[in-house]
């Protein structure tokens, strides 16, 4: 009994202990919160009107820092600018020296010496790259996809950079929409999940870290649902779209704590998104209480002109700073226009105080006040960059992004040793294409070629033949790429080469310039000669793997016909040959799921998983015309959301749904590795809510799980099914759950087998 006792008192002191812990460091963090918005609120005082609109100010880097002052021109204007406090941030100024050059004026010349915050297009890593995050978003790998973030924001922060304009969060249907490459597909459960760890990965647990940097959900919002899928495009969607489809991602990075978002460069509703009122005051920052900042997206408040929406500059900054866009981004707008805007009592100067306090609270939280020059250390730099560490990452994530689409015969992996192989393509020997689009600071030549990761297994004899050039001429990011279109001069000994080998290993696909920003295209087959190259090769030997390096879903149906082993390689950055060779010879068992449709033709496009049912949806009676659908094709995709194969194979049965409580449902089902060696299987959960007051999708993902499994063992996952996976957005942006009926699918791929019920009372 006594030792009972003594067991007693020591857990109650204990649990006393801890609870007065929990309490100081509550109040501590309450405190520090209260000192930091006190320093905001005392400097915001000291400043002048000029100086708090210079915080609102980003220019983007206009001269070489190290080099001589600029003493005419534009560039001599923002340097004046920079000398008075007029800037608050600058955008792609790289490398310690010359990010300590600018910050050394802003710190030490100024008059009340604000640190700037310096950003740039840190996508899918910074010299080391990742694989674009289109195909990070293949590897359904949470844990992965937030790791390739923190190794990003590692390098980019030993190179002075403290801020991202990352992730992008835009859902897109729509494949000949270029920029699909930088966000993570069409699905908002999975882009939400994906926006919350990316958002955690780039800014840690401690923001003040010189190994974070913030974080910048973009672009707010509709930017995927461009018409036609052509960049910067309208946008006009309904309310059940906008609320259910298109917000999701931006909230889950909200309430990660995202520290600032950016406006897009569509209008929605008829107005452009930088004067969205409707989006910056009544939703994110009303709604959603988003207490960070708005930075417009490059020149797009003086672009609202040529919307026709404002008359001139100094119209676009009323309708910018009254919408809430708090810093704009090299339109040279605010810093021109604003002061006498406010003078004239068109703009009231709380709206000024609201976004410099928003913008001074990132810069406190990142620790500029504390040392402006942290992110500044040249032995970190060298220590960081192309490290080990980051090469190590973005090799894991690239193996894990690549999805086996087509594995006839188990032509895949390869055997290490006595074959006779023949590598052939363009691609297969490039060492730029595979680093993809936004690799700004990442050198020309710098990633691993497929031949070079295929050369690194010795057992068998590689035969290469490049076959036919993709690009002619000029392949620099700001031009436009020249595609060959004629010469096939090199397909002779491509068909040589193949014709002497036991297997043929074609890598095809787009180059890393024909995806991302403004890169639309309206064909979506392989570019320039490609096609008939791989037909002709075919003809010569049909023991094909097809390799496809592409940044958006591609239209394929002659090679799904026709070549036995396809595998969607993506551009998987500074590691792609070998991740590709580890794949392909079996050493990395594929794991990949596609996060979009991939179209049978460019005329099924926008397609997507979770389209509606439509009153017509089935066949209703044979030779009957009558229905939802094309004369000339079928409707669903040539590979639906969610497809992957593996090396092995799974097998789903026992799917069970216990109700817990009325909001409240757990779905367990077995899955079998039925298989003869190890493997991953993503199983995926989908929902069709069968009655609502608002017409609802066939299918909608609901949660997935990563699953490793030995050959022939079985392990039992449950999922959580709760009001708010079983919900919906109203018309009016208020989530409900209704009574009813719902169906439950579980699989490996949107095309589920296993099928039960559920019912909401």
């Amino acid at each position: 009994m006594k030792t009972n006792k003594l067991f007693i008192l020591l857990i109650t002191l204990l649990v006393l202990n801890v609870s007065c812990k929990e309490q100081g460091e509550n109040k501590l963090m309450v405190n520090t919160n209260d000192l930091v918005e006190k320093k905001i609120a005392d400097l915001l005082l000291k400043m002048t009107l000029e100086e708090k609109i210079g915080q609102m100010n980003q220019y983007n880097g206009f001269w070489d820092v190290t080099g001589p002052k600029p003493s005419d021109g534009d560039a001599a204007k923002k340097y004046e600018h920079l000398r008075k406090g007029y800037v608050g941030s600058m955008l792609n100024v790289r490398g310690v020296k010359e990010v300590k050059a600018v910050q050394k004026i802003a710190v030490e010349e100024t008059r009340l010496g604000i640190p700037l915050i310096i950003g740039f297009d840190v996508i899918h890593g910074y010299k080391t790259l990742s694989p674009i995050p289109l195909a990070e978003a293949a590897s359904w790998d949470l844990e992965a996809i937030k790791r390739s973030a923190q190794v990003a924001a590692k390098e980019s922060a030993a190179a002075g950079i403290n801020w991202t304009f990352a992730p992008m969060v835009d859902i897109s249907r729509d494949a000949r929409w270029g920029r699909v490459m930088e966000g993570s597909g069409e699905d908002p459960y999975l882009g939400s999940k994906i926006a919350e760890v990316r958002v955690q990965g780039f800014q840690g647990d401690d923001l003040s870290s010189p190994e974070t940097i913030a974080a910048c959900a973009k672009h707010w919002a509709g930017y995927g649902f461009a018409e036609a899928g052509r960049d910067y495009n309208t946008v006009d969607v309904g309310t059940s779209t906008l609320y259910n489809i298109i917000f999701p991602p931006f909230q889950a990075a909200a309430n990660a704590d995202v520290k600032t978002f950016m406006n897009s460069f569509n209008e929605l509703n008829g107005i452009p998104a930088t004067g969205n009122s409707f989006l910056q005051r009544d939703i994110l920052k009303g709604k959603w209480g988003y207490k960070g900042f708005v930075v417009s997206d490059w020149g797009s408040i003086n672009e609202m002109i040529s919307h026709k929406y404002a008359e001139d500059k100094k119209q676009a900054v009323k309708l910018a700073v009254i919408a809430g866009s708090d810093m704009d981004m090299e339109s040279y707008a605010y810093v021109d226009e604003l002061a006498n805007l406010v003078r004239e009592g068109v703009v009231d100067e709380s709206l000024i105080d609201d976004a410099v306090k928003r913008i001074l609270r990132v810069k406190f939280e990142l620790g500029l006040f504390d040392d402006p020059y942290k992110y500044c250390n040249e032995a970190r730099e060298a220590e960081v960059i192309e490290s080990k560490e980051i090469q190590e990452a973005v090799l894991d994530v690239a193996k894990k992004s690549i999805v086996l689409l087509k594995n006839e015969n188990q032509l895949l992996p390869l055997k290490k040793k006595g074959l006779n192989i023949a590598l052939i393509g363009a691609l297969a020997s490039d060492k730029t294409s595979p680093l993809g689009s936004w690799r700004i600071a990442a050198e020309d030549n710098s990633a691993i070629s497929v031949l070079e990761g295929m050369q690194s297994y010795t057992g068998n004899i590689l035969n290469y033949a490049k076959g036919a050039d993709l690009t002619i001429g000029e392949t620099e990011f700001s031009k436009e790429l020249n595609i060959n279109t004629e010469d096939k001069s090199e397909f002779a000994k491509a068909i040589e080469t193949a014709k002497k080998c036991d297997v043929v290993v074609m890598v095809l696909g787009e180059h890393g310039f024909q995806t991302g920003e403004a890169r639309s295209r309206v064909d979506l087959n392989l570019p320039g000669v490609q096609q008939e190259l791989l037909e002709a090769v075919y003809k010569a030997n049909k023991n094909i793997v097809l390799v496809l390096n592409n940044g958006r879903p591609l239209t394929i149906p002659w090679a799904d016909e026709h070549i036995p082993a396809i595998v969607e390689a993506w551009q998987l950055g500074t590691q792609s040959g070998n991740a590709i060779a580890q794949v392909l010879y079996g050493d990395y068992n594929p794991s990949g799921k596609l996060p979009m449709s991939f179209p049978r033709s460019v005329g099924q496009v926008p397609i997507y998983y979770n389209h509606k049912n439509t009153g017509r949806p089935v066949i209703p009676a044979p030779n009957e015309v009558f229905w939802s659908h094309y004369t000339d094709e079928n409707n669903d995709p040539l590979y639906s959301f969610g497809h992957g194969l593996s090396y092995t194979s799974f097998t789903y049965s026992n799917l069970t749904v216990n109700k817990i409580s009325n909001e409240d449902f757990k779905v367990s089902v077995d899955i079998k590795n039925t298989g003869k060696i190890s493997g991953k299987e993503v199983a995926q959960l989908y929902i069709q809510d069968l009655f609502a007051s608002i017409t609802r999708p066939v299918k909608e993902l609901k949660g997935f799980q990563l699953v490793e499994l030995e050959p022939n063992k079985t392990r039992t996952i449950t999922f959580d099914l709760t009001n708010k996976e079983l919900g919906f957005y109203d018309n009016n942006g208020e989530f409900i759950l209704e009574s009813g009926e719902f169906k439950i699918f579980v699989g490996g791929s949107s095309k589920t087998v296993l099928e039960s019920k559920l019912e909401v009372e």
